[in-house]
């Protein structure tokens, strides 16, 4: 009897006895698993505490960031309490060997941002307190893994947008207070992934209310109750539009919860731009509440950010042929979507290399190398700028000219050549005039001349005025002034067109 009251006794007090005989961080307590650092001034997660640990608190501290080692040890964490310090980073996957805890306080920090990595390995996770920090918006995924947070603490913010799938994965989520913050909206669409809601706590927020913000009225939660009382709803107060301004979300009539759909004005929505060259579109949205404006490239059929999206401005500097294509701006508000198209094309000669030659060469007709080449994915001749198909089509037709006026020349001669065999050629107008004396009636043509020998044999020629002159030139060699007469007219009507085509596109 008196053994067994011995070794109950042995027991008691060996869970009383502090931890600090398996190690304790200096300056803290340590006893039944927790540890006690708070307000001890640190700047930093002591070492030393025992694996065991499950509870620790660290709060009104100087800690300004967590280390992917400063917990590495510390598997058994159920607790842990840093709220009160001045943390302003968190290393990627700093949680990731707590996979047991299940309250995390991190509020009245310094954070700023919010990301997807920061949670990693909390699977287990009840209740997440981010409240009194400086985070600005929340992005897409940021609490996936954390499929049974109970609780979302992130009032006392400055929190301006949620993204639409911020809230995605937080399927046992039960209570979000977002009071106190700078958000305008919230869309229906936002709160979907949170089937298991029951408390959202959204006031003392400069609320624009529209049609966004009808469905609060109406929303029924898990448990069959409004999510927002009739109370929440009188405390909801309106900040936009300004005539609804002051009033509470409980006071504005449902027909008053309006919406404009976005409207997109793009010009141009075609563009060509030299290699090297710095472009800027603006696309301008209009429609209630102001639309958000984001450009989105297309490539190879699928869609993808760019990266100066959501200012409304589109900036691209030192073109390359990758930036052609076709590219997206898109303007989204409660009210709906509208997207407008923009083709960019690039021209292969780069900017400075045109210069350069502009300043010592300035040609009258159209320099082809200054139209645009091709866009991205397209190298047909459909892609080539008009002036350039213009010059192709007039280069191909010159081409084709030639060769027919080549072969009738070679034709020309070849009847030429036969007539000379018979004794029959054709001669110029030069050739056929003789000079003489008399020039009272004009020159004379070797036509118009007669042989006559007189007594001695003396060879001479006597004119004859009445004998019919030769045909001229061109009715004795129809083909060849034929020939000379199609290629000029042909000549001179090609060059017109080209330099019409060049003034136009000019």
């Amino acid at each position: 009897m008196t053994l067994l009251w011995f070794s109950g006794l042995t027991l008691i007090i060996s869970a009383l006895i502090p931890l600090r005989s398996l190690g304790c961080p200096y300056g803290c307590r340590c006893y039944s698993l927790t540890v006690e650092c708070g307000s001890l001034g640190i700047k930093e997660i002591p070492q030393g505490a025992p694996s065991i640990t499950e509870t620790i608190f660290l709060q009104d501290n100087a800690i300004v960031q967590i280390r992917l080692q400063d917990l590495n040890r510390l598997r058994s964490l159920h607790y842990l309490y840093l709220q009160n310090n001045s943390i302003s980073a968190l290393e990627p996957g700093a949680f990731l060997n707590q996979g047991q805890l299940l309250e995390l306080a991190l509020n009245g920090n310094l954070i700023h941002l919010v990301t997807p990595d920061m949670f990693r390995g909390l699977e287990h996770l009840r209740i997440l307190y981010l409240a009194g920090n400086q985070i600005t918006r929340i992005q897409d995924h940021t609490f996936r893994g954390l499929q049974r947070l109970q609780e979302l603490h992130l009032q006392e913010n400055s929190i301006e947008l949620l993204a639409e799938h911020a809230l995605s994965g937080l399927s046992s989520l039960a209570l979000l207070d977002l009071s106190r913050n700078h958000l305008r909206t919230l869309g229906a669409s936002f709160l979907k992934p949170l089937v298991s809601l029951q408390v959202l706590r959204i006031t003392e927020n400069p609320w624009r209310c529209d049609c966004a913000l009808g469905w609060l009225r109406t929303w029924i939660g898990e448990d069959g109750q409004r999510l927002l009382s009739s109370a929440e709803q009188r405390r909801l107060m309106c900040a936009e539009p300004p005539r609804l301004s002051h009033l509470s979300l409980a006071e504005v009539a449902p027909n008053s919860l309006v919406c404009i759909p976005p409207v997109v004005q793009l010009e141009p929505n075609h563009l060509t731009v030299r290699l090297g060259e710095s472009l800027r579109v603006s696309c301008q949205a209009s429609g209630y509440p102001q639309p958000q404006v984001t450009w989105k490239k297309a490539s190879h059929g699928k869609a993808h950010f760019d990266p100066d999206m959501g200012s409304g401005m589109l900036f691209l500097s030192n073109v390359t042929v990758a930036h052609a294509g076709r590219y997206e701006c898109e303007a989204w508000n409660p009210g709906g979507v509208a997207r407008v198209t923009f083709h960019l094309a690039v021209n292969m000669s780069s900017s400075s290399y045109s210069s350069q030659l502009c300043s010592f060469y300035q040609p009258e007709v159209l320099d082809v190398s200054q139209e645009p080449l091709f866009e991205q994915d397209s190298m047909d001749f459909s892609a080539l700028g008009p002036a350039t198909q213009t010059a192709i089509a007039i280069g191909i037709s010159l081409l084709a000219l030639t060769a027919v006026l080549l072969l009738i020349m070679i034709y020309t001669r070849h009847q030429q050549y036969q007539k000379e065999d018979n004794g029959s050629y054709c001669t110029s107008k030069e050739e056929s005039i003789l000079y003489v004396n008399d020039y009272s009636d004009g020159p004379t043509t070797f036509a118009q001349l007669e042989e006559y020998r007189d007594d001695h044999g003396h060879e001479m020629y006597v004119l004859n005025r009445t004998k019919p002159v030769m045909g001229s030139a061109s009715s004795r060699c129809p083909m060849m002034s034929g020939f000379r007469a199609v290629w000029e007219l042909a000549f001179s009507h090609m060059l017109k067109a080209f330099w019409l085509s060049s003034t136009e596109h000019n």
